[in-house]
């Protein structure tokens, strides 16, 4: 699952990059100067877990995000640049919310809403092109034969066009199944999951979840199949060069809890419908990404095709009872182990052991 981090110049979106996945070079994708970096999605589980088994190896879930020029009516007009924003499966838009006297804003002044409304608008602009160029095609091919499949095609894509014109990005619109198979080929942009990320200033980091609350209530959290998150880049870019106990005191020091970029990981995570379930032994202990409402078959296959095909059984027990009872023979005593079948929807936390012919 790949995500697409996007904003306007001077927000320090390039940084974050960075900072979330250590990469500082990386070959070109497609025809753009875009990086590809790997994050770890944090989880405390596996670490209780490898306490309780030891294992040689742990293996956190990852995300892929992507690393773009800044967004621009120019950029949003080259062809390679929309057909490589266009793989991604979610947004990440970095939004400034710090003031600063030495990097001007290309606007002229610090304003959130207006600028993530701006870059929605740009695009929307850009699939409606899109729109329009297949609504000529699809005139003339229905001229010239009937089809149930270019009419409903054809109907879908006016109702896109109409939401555009409404200002409404297409992820505020509901589609029925039939529909969202039918328009999942074009890869609009106004259509992916969007997780805006604040990126506040360093005097404002005492204040960061009242300020992301207040974000999150308002405009920006009212749009449909939308994120909001807070950081603050200079606070994490100190956090990444300390040690980990001097970087939790320095936390402190602010009245924070955790990292800023573990939070934007997590609502990345949870944003793209993702989850993980764990598998835990004395080899090693690791998180295994699926998306939420996978059956335990499904979460089999995750793991290898092999163990899909020929499915039995998975033993389930909660990541937590394991910890409590020490181990899974203590589990197995208090009969908190359990045998589930192919059609079991798998939860978070969920440890599987797989039974496979």
């Amino acid at each position: 699952m790949r995500t697409a981090i996007v904003g306007l110049p001077m927000t320090g979106k390039t940084s974050l990059f960075t900072i979330l996945t250590g990469v500082h070079e990386a070959a070109r994708i497609g025809n753009l100067e875009a990086r590809a970096g790997i994050a770890k999605v944090p989880d405390a589980r596996l670490d209780s877990l490898a306490k309780l088994f030891q294992p040689p190896k742990i293996t956190h879930a990852t995300v892929e995000y992507l690393d773009f020029p800044s967004i621009s009516k120019e950029a949003l007009r080259e062809a390679s640049y929309l057909a490589s924003l266009r793989v991604a499966d979610a947004l990440a838009h970095v939004l400034r919310v710090f003031e600063s006297d030495t990097v001007p804003h290309e606007k002229g002044s610090v304003d959130a809403i207006r600028d993530a409304s701006d870059v929605d608008m740009e695009l929307a602009l850009s699939d409606l092109v899109v729109v329009e160029k297949r609504l000529e095609r699809l005139e003339k091919d229905r001229k010239k034969i009937k089809s149930p499949d270019l009419d409903k095609e054809f109907e879908l894509l006016v109702r896109c066009k109409e939401a555009f014109e409404n200002n409404l990005p297409l992820r505020a619109i509901e589609f029925t199944p039939e529909d969202e198979k039918r328009i999942r080929g074009f890869q609009f942009l106004s259509r992916k999951p969007m997780l805006y990320v604040l990126n506040l200033g360093e005097e404002d980091a005492p204040k960061l979840e009242e300020i992301e609350a207040r974000y999150r209530s308002g405009p920006l959290g009212e749009r449909p199949h939308t994120a909001v998150t807070a950081i603050c880049g200079k606070i994490e870019a100190e956090l990444a060069e300390l040690p980990e106990a001097d970087a939790r005191e320095y936390l402190a020091s602010y009245g924070l809890k955790e990292p800023g970029l573990e939070r934007l990981i997590s609502a990345t995570y949870s944003l793209l419908g993702l989850m993980s379930f764990l598998t835990a032994g004395e080899t090693e202990v690791r998180a295994w990404t699926i998306p939420i409402h996978s059956t335990a078959v499904k979460a089999a296959g995750a793991i290898h095709s092999d163990f899909e095909k020929k499915f039995i059984r998975a033993e389930v027990v909660n990541w937590q009872a394991l910890i409590d009872h020490d181990g899974y023979p203590g589990v197995r005593e208090k009969g908190l182990l359990r045998l589930e079948g192919k059609e079991y929807i798998v939860k978070d936390g969920d440890v599987l052991v797989i039974r496979h012919s």
